[in-house]
This record gives C-alpha cells, sequence and structure tokens, in this order.
C-alpha cells in the first residue's frame, strides 16, 4: 500500500487527485522496467514536462545539489540558462551516457526539429549495483525511448519499477516514490524521487530504523562499506509560474525534505533534485530573441510552496519504501519494508496506522 493508505500523512496540505508529479497538468511519466535473469534489475523513468515539442517550447527549470557524489549530465547549461529542453531522464550511474545519446537522437527526431544541431540531454542517476549487474549496462536506446513514448498522465506506478527496479533505501528496498501537494491558491506541486540512499529512517518522527535495524545495512551503493551512502535523485514540478531562481529555492527544499526521513548526506551521496515550471505562459521559445511580458509569483509568495516541496518529498520517499517489493538480484536479496514491523511500531509510540 501507499504510505498515505497506511496513515502516514506527513504536513497538512492536501494532495491531489492522484498524489503524484501528474497532478501538474501536462506532466507525464514513463517507466521501463528490465527485471531478466538473476542478475539484471535496473530500468528507465522518464518525466515530461509538458505534451508538446520541448526544445522549441523549453521550461524554466533549476538545479540544487545536496551531496554531488553522481552524475547529472545537463545540469551545467540548466543552471547557467534556467531552461530545460528535453525529456527528464532517470537511470543507473553506468548507462548515463547510452541515456543523453538516447534522449538526443529522440530530441533530434521529433517534428519541427529538424534544423536542431545542439540539445542538452537532462539524465540522473543513481548506482543499483547491489542488486544489478550495472557493469553489463543493459539499459538500451530503446529502453530510453520507449519510457519517454510510453509516458502519460495520472496515476504512477511506485516502488521497483523503472529506474528504481534495483535501488535500495535506508537497507531496505527502495524504488521510485511520486506525491504532490495542492496549495490554498490552488497552485500543485508535485515531486518524483528515485530512492537509493541510507541513513536511519525515520517515518514522521518513528524511529523505524534504528528500531527494525533493517537486515541489508549495508551501502545502497555497492563496496563502500557504509549504510549512509547512496544517491537520490528528486524532481519537482509546479504548475505556478516560478522563474528560475525561485526554482531553484524549491528544489532546495526537497532536498531539505530528505532530512525529515533521515538521511545522512554522506560523502557517497549523490542528492540532485530538478524542479520545474509547467506554467504555459513561462515556456521559452527556442530561438527567440524579442523581448516579452512575463507573469512571476514574488519571492514573498514561496513559503507556502517550500512547504510543499517539502511535504511533498518526504511522502513520497515513504511511497518508494512502502510500493517496493523484496527484489532478489546479483546474489542478493533486499528485503521490502516490513509494514507489519512498522504498524507495530506506530502503535508503541501512540500512532494509529489505518492499514
Amino acid at each position: 500500500m501507499r504510505a498515505r493508505e497506511f496513515g502516514v500523512t506527513p504536513g497538512g496540505l492536501p494532495t491531489g487527485k492522484h498524489n503524484a508529479i501528474t497532478d501538474v497538468t501536462g506532466v507525464r511519466v514513463g517507466h521501463v522496467t528490465l527485471n531478466r535473469g538473476k542478475n539484471v534489475r535496473t530500468g528507465v523513468t522518464a518525466i515530461l514536462p509538458h505534451t508538446g515539442n520541448l526544445f522549441q517550447e523549453k521550461v524554466p527549470g533549476a538545479v540544487f545539489i545536496g551531496n554531488a557524489f553522481g552524475k547529472l549530465a545537463g545540469s551545467t547549461q540548466v543552471q547557467e540558462l534556467g531552461t530545460i529542453e528535453t525529456p527528464i531522464v532517470l537511470t543507473n550511474t553506468l548507462s548515463v551516457g547510452r541515456a543523453v545519446d538516447a534522449v538526443v537522437g529522440w530530441t533530434l527526431e521529433q517534428p519541427g526539429n529538424e534544423g536542431v544541431r545542439s540539445v542538452n540531454a537532462l539524465v540522473g542517476e543513481t548506482n543499483d549495483g547491489t542488486l544489478n549487474d550495472i557493469r553489463g549496462r543493459h539499459v538500451s536506446a530503446q529502453d530510453v525511448e520507449k519510457a519517454i513514448e510510453n509516458a502519460t498522465e495520472g496515476p504512477v506506478t511506485e516502488g521497483a519499477v523503472g529506474a528504481g527496479t534495483g535501488t535500495i533505501c535506508f537497507g531496505w528496498k527502495g524504488g521510485v516514490g511520486t506525491a504532490s501537494r495542492v496549495l490554498p491558491s490552488g497552485y500543485t506541486v508535485g515531486v518524483l524521487v528515485q530512492t537509493n540512499y541510507g541513513g536511519t529512517l525515520m517515518i514522521e518522527g518513528v524511529p523505524v530504523g534504528e528500531e527494525l535495524k533493517p537486515p541489508a545495512a549495508a551501502a545502497a551503493e555497492p563496496d563502500t562499506g557504509s549504510s549512509a551512502d547512496g544517491s537520490c535523485m528528486m524532481v519537482i514540478a509546479t504548475d505556478a509560474p516560478l522563474g528560475e531562481r525561485n526554482l531553484e529555492r524549491l528544489a532546495a527544499r526537497a532536498n531539505f525534505g530528505l532530512a525529515r526521513t533521515g538521511s545522512a548526506y554522506s560523502n557517497g551521496s549523490g542528492d540532485f533534485a530538478i524542479a520545474f515550471s509547467a506554467a504555459p505562459g513561462l515556456r521559452v521559445r527556442h530561438g527567440e530573441t524579442a523581448a516579452r511580458p512575463y507573469t512571476l509569483l514574488p519571492n514573498d509568495a514561496m513559503s507556502p510552496f517550500f512547504q510543499a516541496a517539502l511535504e511533498a518529498t518526504e511522502e513520497a520517499v515513504y511511497n518508494s519504501l512502502f510500493m517496493a517489493t523484496t527484489t532478489t538480484g546479483n546474489g542478493r536479496t533486499i528485503e521490502a519494508l516490513p509494514l507489519d514491523g512498522v504498524r507495530a511500531l506506530f502503535e508503541k509510540y501512540g500512532r494509529n496506522p489505518a492499514g
């Protein structure tokens, strides 16, 4: 079950219809899951900011880095120009290069892009080498393209799927999780995470990791010897008219949201947040040079958005854990979070789980 079905309801803001990043109008998510034989446990997750030509109509975007032990291809141009012009793709560490090439190829093939000669593909990763034969580089260009083409609005599949197929979180099976919040103003903030990091799991203040002591206390990333190492990719979407400066501030709050779950932000942690606005009026037309008016929310309007990003990120992490299933691969078995044990702890600490 999802965390909210269990009774975990971080914060006080209401969720969107699907409690997912796709509650932001036009945002779509697609997965390709590779679960082959005994050793392949990996995949691809694609997030598309709108339904049009992303290169010709770029969206405002920003990146915030909690700790940079990781690979986020395309981030420097986003930081420089403040726009995103391709689908955002998540995969495993050694498949970033192949995914970049696939996103470039897909973009060049889109109608209207016949004259394009430069593409800034935005591709992030976590290392799933404990459960997956990561050195085999099993993700193909076709897998990346399929994830993009399969992207849909509506409910998002969570847990051990797509880019989360082989990930580990706090010593239990991690994966893909998502959540959303609707502000009193009517704007929506949605978050999607790929959880593969460590620390000591806390769920709304209940010391789950300390009490249950996960059997896979080894690192989320292989051979580091520390349960705090690992990575988390976070994607934050909103329909509010936010410029790149305030999108960067919003992305920072997603990183701060990880702290609520018990993240240790260790030396070997790669914690990257990508934020974008899907507001149609802010799209930047490729090649435009003439001035035109934009309407942006001011700094003093940002506090509710910060709260929404914190709450949605926290719940998205919990969803990635609650929806994951025990996975065996590469000679290892990583157990799913034991919900019966979590339920007993909630009762011990005076909480009332719904499930």
